[in-house]
């Protein structure tokens, strides 16, 4: 299952990963956030030591959604180094999310 980040802990896991992350902005209330849950654990299954899957809560962490200017969701970001690659807004097909990996890795 995707760890939850917010603002105290986001550089530390996200932007200084040694591996590529994928970040979901995501609500409670949100049903296409819920409909990810469990392509992004499989995500997790298949790319494990290679890819880190964490979740924002944006109803919670409100200045990481602005910051990174997130507007919907869920809206998905793509980092590497510590620099956003890559993003997606809505639910996606794992096999939409896989291509971008791929990108990444």
């Amino acid at each position: 299952m995707a760890v939850r980040v917010n603002e105290d802990n986001f550089e530390a896991v996200v932007l200084k990963s040694d591996l590529p992350v994928l970040v979901e902005f995501y609500s409670d209330s949100c049903v296409p956030c819920k409909q990810m849950s469990p392509i992004l654990g499989d995500l997790e299954d298949d790319y494990e030591n290679r890819l880190k899957i964490v979740k924002v809560n944006s109803n919670y962490d409100v200045s990481l959604a602005t910051r990174f200017r997130v507007m919907a969701s869920p809206t998905i970001l793509f980092f590497k180094h510590g620099e956003e690659i890559n993003r997606t807004r809505g639910l996606k097909k794992k096999s939409e999310l896989e291509e971008i990996i791929s990108e990444l890795l």
